[in-house]
């Protein structure tokens, strides 16, 4: 049936839409403030960089990507996660060659082909930054700190940031001979995505969802118990960076994330009353995407923020967004010859930046006024003919049902006065 919307899809209405517009200003707003500027990169890709970058054993690409082959008969695939785009177009357009930290900020639409669910969807939106060329324990603080003002702004509560170290190359090796020893006496038990898990990276079986593989992984060794000396001297500086930044933090140790390219730092922050999947975003650093995207050895470190998954929250917690307002004014009409007439006021006033509208359906000037209010008009200017014998229009102010003749030159002047005054 063609009227029907592909399953794990939404569209996003008038009433709704407000929600959105204000994460993605406050996102826009927070970005410029930490000096982090917008890249938009395509939505689908090569379907290699998301092999090479996200990682062959994450769910992602084993289960759940969007990709096809095209008329050229190459592989493309519909970006699933926002940044090994960003890290493509990093290398591509060689941002690497300028000064560095560089400091980029995306917000835009992401496919899986997942069950869908409260909150998660097929195509989904993200909010999310990368910072690329530094390894200071103080960018990942920074990074951090950034999201949960986010959050804060756009007036989410009780929302917690767990991080942990997911560790390096130097001390992942250590650790996955230890999960090895620990899960293949279990191995049978597991489901059989950590089967497979086991033989390529057994890391992510402690990140399973399965009841099963969660109450087998609790006692498996964590990444905090293997890392190296410069690992643990970078986890341990995060955490006094946070603390200098007031940022109340838990150190989570079965916290790993769901992406392969996460070393050292990784968090996820959490938000209460959302159940079992209380995530509304998450990041860490990943100091060898850039390599393994074919590009020389440099650090980067990111986060996405969920936005269905924000307005979620925002919901169950009863965080009201401001309603979408109406035009400042609308233009009535007396009789129907009037048309043109009040066509030329109506764009006299949108050149003036006065937001306006008028009736299209041929309604009476009671039905006007009835539409008026319903669209939330804040004036309403009446077209008649005696008025505009004498170059007057009537302007009622809707609240108060005040109305005088004002000069038809002057109506625009006297709106943005009596505007500029309401938002003294």
């Amino acid at each position: 049936m063609l009227t029907n919307r592909p399953r794990g899809t939404n569209d996003i209405l008038p009433g709704q839409v407000e929600k959105w517009q204000l994460i993605e200003e406050t996102m826009r707003c927070i970005s410029a403030e930490y000096n982090y500027q917008e890249i938009r990169t395509p939505i689908f890709e090569h379907t290699e960089l998301f092999i090479r970058g996200v990682g062959e054993t994450t769910d992602i690409v084993e289960k759940e990507m969007y990709t096809f082959v095209d008329r050229g008969e190459r592989s493309v695939t519909l970006r699933p996660e926002g940044t090994a785009p960003v890290v493509r177009s990093y290398l591509e357009n060689r941002l690497n060659s300028g000064p560095q930290p560089v400091k980029l900020y995306y917000t835009g639409p992401m496919f899986r082909y997942d069950r869908p669910q409260s909150g998660r969807y097929r195509q989904f939106h993200q909010v999310g930054v990368e910072a690329f060329g530094s390894h200071h324990p103080a960018l990942d603080a920074e990074v951090m700190s950034m999201a949960m003002e986010f959050y804060r702004r756009i007036g989410l509560v009780d929302v917690e940031l767990h991080i942990n170290s997911v560790g390096c190359p130097e001390c992942r090796p250590q650790l996955k001979e230890k999960l090895c020893e620990y899960f293949r006496p279990r191995e049978s038990d597991l489901c059989s995505n950590c089967r497979q898990r086991l033989v390529k990276n057994p890391l992510r079986i402690i990140d399973c969802k399965n009841p099963g593989c969660q109450e087998i992984a609790k006692d498996a060794p964590t990444p905090l118990d293997h890392l190296c000396s410069d690992c643990k001297e970078h986890f341990d500086s995060v955490c006094e960076y946070l603390k200098a930044l007031g940022i109340p933090f838990v150190i989570n140790p079965r916290l790993v994330r769901g992406l392969d390219y996460y070393t050292h730092t990784a968090f996820e922050i959490m938000a209460k009353g959302l159940g079992a999947q209380s995530s509304v975003g998450g990041g860490g650093r990943y100091n060898r995407l850039i390599e393994e995207c074919g590009g020389p050895s440099i650090p980067g470190i990111g986060y996405a923020l969920g936005v269905e998954r924000i307005i979620l929250a925002l919901e169950q917690q009863g965080v009201e967004t401001a309603p979408s307002p109406g035009p400042d004014v609308f233009v009535a009409i007396l009789t129907p010859d009037l048309k043109a007439d009040a066509f030329k006021i109506l764009s006299k006033l949108r050149k003036k930046g006065i937001s306006s509208d008028q009736d299209y359906l041929g309604r009476s000037l009671k039905a006007q006024m009835k539409y008026a209010s319903k669209i939330n008009a804040k004036y309403t200017i009446i077209v008649g003919n005696d008025e505009l014998e004498r170059e007057m229009v009537i302007l009622r102010e809707m609240d108060t049902g005040e109305q005088s003749e004002v000069p038809v030159e002057d109506a625009a002047a006297k709106i943005k006065e009596r505007l500029a005054s309401c938002t003294d």
